[in-house]
């Protein structure tokens, strides 16, 4: 066996890339911060029980699981961020006010999953809990177009759906869980022969609204048109009147924006309104995230909520290749002023890489391309080919 191989869809990251990911991540923690949203460190591993709570539940076969050695329960390692932010906000913080809370750090999932197709993303993301208005939704949505716009990506578009309206038909119909699991299962896939099959018992109003929103899906005037097609209810209104808001306001931003009223990721756990952003070159969605009111009763205290989360990892992949900045090339420590000369450099964010004695130094290896050479009594920064 090669003790250097990985397990599948596990990888390092290089110095190259891993410059590029830390240079993002800390731009995006310093946007968060001037917005308000306070860093949190969850811990890697939590006992089953609370990683499967709520949010979670759908993430259980994600979940990688172990035994605890000191008292023999079950404990998983992340394999998502929002729960254990969910749980801070619900028992640890325990703020009557909103809170505002951000994290960054590796999740694990059993399968390769993401634009990396990677079982170890690196997640960031941000959380706004207390407030259950439409205001706090365009907040979030506004800080996700921000930060994908800070790591250079500037073209996105956010494709929304509202759960609520798949939630109605679902409660005024009285359907069985099953039917509903296989009715959201057939949505996803825009398999409408299939809808119309598990459909055929539903009344006649259920029915056709299931059956138009696997075509509900484009630019604004789709909910124009859902408006006609689909059932006048209360929550079907008020879902589309707040579609139609943050479509408003994201369109005045300079942002793309579409709709698809079947899509119902986290459809489990979502309550309200659901998002994701995508730019070209990306095959997927760069960043998920929606309204998820209900998870903090499961850790004892009921918040609104709603945040987003992306993978950085996954969406260096698309960029083009890193490169490291160049460094200069120092002598061994010969006199105080050399010392004085290096420690000016790097305090003005230089890389300065200095000689150990009896090494063969490669400047390429190194990435150097200039060096501290003495001359007219003082140290000086030259080419690297010169003496």
């Amino acid at each position: 066996m090669r003790n250097w191989l990985l397990p599948e869809y596990i990888e390092d990251v290089l110095p190259a890339q891993a410059a590029r990911i830390e240079m993002m991540r800390r731009k995006l923690l310093d946007l968060f911060r001037v917005h308000g949203y306070q860093y949190v460190i969850p811990p890697m591993l939590e006992y089953m029980e609370s990683l499967i709570t709520g949010a979670g539940h759908d993430l259980d076969i994600a979940t990688f699981k172990v035994v605890d050695q000191l008292t023999g329960r079950l404990m998983g390692a992340r394999a998502d961020m929002t729960p254990q932010a969910a749980r801070i906000d619900a028992h640890l913080l325990n703020q009557t006010g909103v809170t505002r809370l951000c994290y960054s750090g590796s999740v694990l999932r059993t399968k390769p999953d993401g634009l990396a197709l990677s079982r170890e993303p690196l997640q960031i993301g941000a959380e706004l809990y207390g407030h259950a208005g439409i205001e706090s939704d365009i907040e979030i949505q506004c800080l996700l177009v921000k930060a994908l716009r800070a790591i250079g990506i500037e073209h996105v578009l956010v494709d929304f759906s509202h759960v609520n309206i798949f939630g109605s038909l679902v409660e005024a119909s009285q359907m069985t869980p099953q039917l509903e699991q296989d009715l959201f299962a057939a949505l996803q896939s825009k398999d409408q022969s299939e809808v119309r099959a598990l459909a055929k018992n539903l009344n006649q109003t259920t029915r056709e609204a299931l059956l138009h929103l696997t075509e509900l899906n484009g630019d604004q005037s789709v909910l124009f048109k859902a408006a006609k097609v689909l059932p006048d209810t209360p929550a079907i209104g008020q879902a589309l009147n707040d579609l139609a808001h943050v479509g408003k306001v994201l369109d005045s931003l300079g942002v793309n924006v579409s709709f698809d009223l079947s899509e119902l990721r986290g459809y489990h756990y979502h309550s309200g309104i659901v998002f994701a952003a995508y730019a070209q070159g990306y095959k997927g969605p760069l960043a998920l995230g929606g309204r998820y009111d209900e998870v903090g009763k499961s850790f004892g205290r009921a918040r609104p909520a709603t945040g987003f989360s992306f993978d950085l990892r996954g969406i260096a992949t698309a960029l083009p290749p890193a490169d490291l900045p160049k460094a200069i090339f120092s002598p061994a420590i010969v006199d105080a002023a050399l010392v004085a000369k290096v420690d000016a450099l790097r305090a003005e964010g230089y890389v300065v890489v200095q000689a150990l004695p009896g090494v063969a130094h490669d400047m390429d290896e190194l990435n150097c391309d200039k060096k501290l050479a003495h001359f007219n009594s003082g140290w000086h920064i030259v080419d690297i080919d010169k003496v």
